[in-house]
């Protein structure tokens, strides 16, 4: 992961797993670390919004019940913070690379 896709990265995993300023992680590692963290201190003390969270994050259902399966091959926080960086990564990539193009006479669209 290049250093630019680690900080967008970062930036969409900021606000909803409430990273700090300055807490910028400095490899993929750190990252997973981070977010294995939270998701664990979530599913101990906030489950449902952890759910809630994982849902608008647009992280599959099914991926997300082989992560809490009981003979996954990583514990559930761990293999939840690999579904979040892995959709993450998505995100970002697909910003780079669908560039939609500009709205034409949208003057016409009035209320």
């Amino acid at each position: 992961m290049t250093n630019e896709t680690l900080q967008e990265t970062s930036a969409l995993i900021r606000g909803p797993f409430e990273l700090e300023p300055g807490q910028e992680p400095a490899t993929e590692a750190e990252l997973l670390a981070f977010l294995s963290n939270r998701i664990e201190d979530m599913l101990a003390h906030r489950p449902e919004y952890l759910m809630s969270l994982l849902y608008r994050l647009d992280v599959l259902e099914p991926k997300i019940n082989k992560a809490l399966h009981i003979g996954a091959p990583d514990p559930a926080h761990i293999g939840l913070a690999k579904l979040v960086l892995e959709r993450q990564l998505q995100r970002v990539e697909t910003k780079r690379t669908v560039k939609p193009a500009p709205l034409q006479d949208w003057e016409e669209w009035t209320l």
